[in-house]
């Protein structure tokens, strides 16, 4: 048996131990049994958990794949190399691993569910409404389907695009199990579902890049120091993020401090943050002592290190899982079915104090914005220590977005926006008419292509060169075409609010997530063609936007009059169940939102309008130089002054004065 088979039958069992210690200490291992109840049996109870360790496992390995070939090993040109297509070949099977393990999770969690045992499951008809149904049959049935799609496309994966798309998939298979866990019925289930999935989408790249990153050397496999000094850059946000995520999860479970010592949940939540920072030690180990030895040409010291760490992380996942099947400590929460929709109390009667202080905290958007804000920073910092200049206007314009996007998202309007529909439509104005604007005025690509440095292997992709691909694609083209753009930004909000979307956006928090960062992304786009100062795969001339912009704008006008002209309130149900008792009525409130949809376009295509003169402006002056240079030019190779109408006029006089003399 190979190095590297040893040192994964290790981990395997050193996760299991793992698992079955934080099983017994927690308690779940041993639940009280009542007589005369259903129970599932002892098969069930220690095989669901396995179960879920080798989902999850799987799982991590596949994502660690995937980011090898595509991202960590140099690619030529875009095709994958030898050894990142060895590991596109491996994810194929751990991919297939990972649905074969969903599909075993989902019959003992229909087993535990309906306290029968396994056998009496797979002899009965409850699995198939179960996996079409249930939410949580639901999620483990598309990690079945994404898993099995993964294994049969990464078998023919032969560029790092198509490996980065598989990447993007399998990070997203990761999420369903685990939203519609504990995190979805915790009091404050926004934060604790957002933890989760930002948990799981910087975790699976740190664990599974590592592990990889640990089995590429064993096996003496080339561009080590390469791969090594990628994953370090990366492992660093990861660790970051890993650290902030998991404090909020903790947050949306616990009440106190105190629980962390005086309950198995907590106890178990201890041990986690105790194995969070050896790994925090040992990767600092890494970054000052053994990546300059992989870099010399001897990696011993970083293999035994990278062992020791993976073994940590495989054991903490062990101990991840047990963490799911215990019950968090119990609230004391108050009986109101607005508390249970909202994770808060209805707010009091709106007011402009209540607005600016009943602030509400969206940890998704919190994370966006610090992105934003972050990332631009860095890109101006970068050049100006190049000794670059930068254009003080884009990055205040860049400002302005982002702090009104905080406002949206953060203030008392992110707090009364589900309880109020005219709360909602001005937060959904200024979310895809104004923010998109100022973010768009940013020129945030631009700055990314000046500040990103070029790969240091020619061929090879870093982000400089991902992101040139990105704007390159066939898929930004199509979505960038005026008329898609414009057809996304107007069709799409027809859509949303008169179909069923909108009342199924409203009872999920991911669902709100997704809906408000539509605004966000269409609104971007729609602005783009209009005023962007970025690069476009399609530009239009300043008339052909000018036009367009005037097109468009009505639709909301009439967007507007359709709502305030409604008889039925939208999602009537949602509205009702939070019981509101002040303000006007829902239909009322609907059509005051109907009015600041009519009225709000006004003040975008103002600026808009301002932006675009200004641009056509400084287009025509910069043709008009152009036109000059070219004028001198042409000039002193004739021997000209450069002025066409003065040497046209100087011709003339040269002329008449040759026909004076004969």
């Amino acid at each position: 048996m190979s190095k590297t088979a040893r040192l994964a039958v290790a981990g395997a069992c050193l996760a299991l131990v793992a698992l079955a210690v934080a099983l017994i200490l927690g308690g779940a291992a041993t639940p009280r049994v009542i007589p005369g109840l259903p129970d599932e049996g002892m098969l069930t109870r220690w095989a669901l958990p396995v179960s879920k360790l080798a989902m999850d496992t799987a799982g991590v390995l596949t994502v660690g794949l995937l980011l090898f070939a595509a991202a960590l090993l140099p690619s030529d040109k875009g095709l994958l190399g030898a050894p990142a297509l060895t590991y596109a070949r491996a994810a194929s099977w751990t991919g297939l691993l990972w649905a074969v393990a969903a599909a075993s999770t989902l019959v003992f969690s229909l087993s535990e569910t309906l306290g029968a045992p396994v056998g009496d499951v797979l002899a009965g008809e409850e699995l198939t409404s179960y996996a079409s149904q249930v939410p949580q049959g639901i999620a483990l049935t598309l990690v079945v389907l994404f898993g099995t799609a993964i294994a049969l496309f990464a078998r023919g994966a032969i560029t790092a695009g198509a490996a980065a798309g598989l990447l993007v998939l399998s990070l997203a298979t990761l999420l369903p199990p685990a939203l519609t866990g504990h995190s979805s019925s915790a009091p404050n289930h926004g934060l604790a579902t957002t933890s989760v999935a930002l948990h799981l989408l910087v975790i699976a790249p740190w664990v599974g890049g590592l592990l990889l990153l640990c089995a590429h050397a064993l096996r003496g496999g080339p561009h080590l120091d390469l791969a090594a000094r990628r994953f370090s850059r990366m492992a660093l946000w990861c660790y970051i993020g890993v650290g902030l995520s998991g404090v909020f999860s903790a947050i949306s479970r616990l009440t106190s401090v105190a629980e962390l010592f005086t309950t198995s949940y907590g106890l178990i939540v201890l041990v986690k943050i105790a194995a969070f920072a050896a790994l925090g030690v040992a990767g600092r180990r890494h970054r000052s002592r053994t990546l300059s030895a992989v870099a010399a040409g001897r990696p011993g010291a970083f293999v035994r290190l990278a062992a020791t760490e993976g073994m940590i992380m495989l054991a903490t996942m062990g101990i991840a899982v047990a963490l799911s099947r215990t019950a968090p400590p119990p609230l004391d929460l108050p009986v109101d079915r607005a508390f249970e929709l909202l994770g808060y109390l209805v707010p009091p009667p709106i007011s402009v104090a209540n607005l600016l202080t009943l602030w509400w905290f969206d940890l998704f958007f919190a994370v966006l914005a610090a992105l934003l804000a972050g990332l631009y920073g860095a890109g101006v910092l970068r050049l100006a220590r190049r000794g670059d200049r930068w254009p003080v206007g884009r990055t205040v314009s860049w400002g302005i977005g982002v702090l009104m996007l905080v406002l949206s998202t953060q203030s008392g309007v992110a707090r009364y926006a589900p309880v109020l529909f005219s709360v909602h439509m001005a937060e959904h104005m200024v979310l895809s008419m104004l923010v998109p604007i100022f973010l768009v005025l940013g020129a945030p690509v631009t700055l990314a292509l000046r500040a990103l440095k070029p790969a240091a292997r020619r061929g090879d992709r870093g982000p400089r060169e991902w992101l040139t691909t990105i704007l390159h694609s066939r898929f930004v083209k199509v979505v960038t075409h005026p008329a898609v753009a414009t057809a996304l930004f107007v069709v799409s909000t027809y859509a949303l609010y008169f179909t069923p979307l909108f009342a199924a956006a409203m009872e999920e928090h991911l669902g709100h997530i997704a809906m408000t960062l539509h605004f966000l992304v269409t609104g971007s786009l729609f602005f783009w063609v209009i005023i962007g100062v970025d690069p476009a795969p399609t530009k239009l001339p300043h008339v052909g936007r000018l036009l367009l912009l005037f097109v468009t704008m009505p639709f909301h006008a009439f967007f507007g009059i359709a709502l305030m002209s409604m008889g039925v309130p939208l999602a009537r149900d949602w509205y009702d169940q939070l019981g509101r008792t002040w303000g006007a009525s829902a239909l009322a409130d609907q059509s005051t939102g109907g009015a600041i949809a009519w009225a709000f376009g006004e003040i975008p295509t103002l600026i808009v309008l301002i932006a675009l003169a200004f641009q056509w402006y400084r287009d025509d002056q910069r043709t008009a130089r152009r036109a000059d240079r070219r004028a001198d030019a042409r000039a002193a190779r004739e021997g000209g002054s450069g002025d066409t109408e003065l040497d046209a006029y100087n011709a003339y006089l040269a002329r008449l004065n040759r026909s004076g003399r004969e």
